[in-house]
């Protein structure tokens, strides 16, 4: 499985590269409201400093746009940045329209907020790239986001779908772990999930132990 980290923050997306785990990143416009990045020149312009991070892993940019000649129009621009973007388009009726435009046109595409096994689906029917299952979303509203992931895999392994899933709003180290159960190919998540990861109080114990034995050698 795949980690993606889920921010527009470069000094965390260069810890999670420095860490050796880094695949990839998805962001949306709240993460790039909340680093302070606003007007179009300077969203693009931090695109481009993502990509230089990441390297040769995908990253997500996101359309703001709803309908389908809106979409396609930014989706050129954002894909025209570098080489390893991936258009981000929203699971609407025109979005569908338009990943299959981007698809016959060689343009990958993350189908985003999408929180049923039939819109992934038609996500894959129109050639998506990765589909973006929210699971914390689904999670708060009393479903099981994870038997989600896991739905999708059955269905995508049956009919042979290549669409990959990218599980998406993931709270904590635990939902990693099960959505890699589940079958997930890319989980993307905030920097602090996938540190919780290291976490374990027995690592904890046993490196305390080793140090104290360590100064009576």
């Amino acid at each position: 499985m795949k980690f993606f980290i889920d921010t527009a923050n470069l000094a965390q997306i260069q810890e999670a590269h420095d860490l050796g785990i880094l695949d990839g990143v998805t962001t949306n416009p709240s993460l790039m409201a909340k680093e302070g990045i606003k007007g179009e020149a300077a969203i693009l312009q931090h695109y481009k400093d993502i990509c230089e991070i990441v390297g040769e892993g995908d990253v997500s940019a996101e359309v703001l746009s709803t309908d389908f000649a809106s979409i396609i129009e930014e989706g050129k621009k954002l894909a025209a940045i570098d080489s390893n973007i991936v258009v981000k388009v929203p699971m609407i009726k025109d979005g569908v329209k338009a990943i299959k435009w981007f698809t016959d046109n060689n343009i990958r595409t993350n189908c985003t907020l999408v929180f049923s096994a039939g819109q992934a689906i038609l996500a894959a029917k129109a050639g998506a790239t990765y589909v973006s299952p929210f699971i914390g979303r689904i999670d708060d509203s009393s479903w099981d986001g994870v038997e989600l992931i896991a739905q999708i895999a059955q269905i995508y392994s049956i009919q042979g779908f290549k669409t990959e899933i990218l599980a998406a709003s993931i709270r904590n180290a635990l939902h990693i772990v099960k959505c890699a159960e589940a079958g997930a190919d890319v989980c993307t998540c905030p920097l602090d999930s996938i540190l919780g990861l290291l976490k374990h109080p027995l690592t904890d114990i046993g490196l305390a132990k080793f140090l104290e034995d360590a100064k009576k050698m």
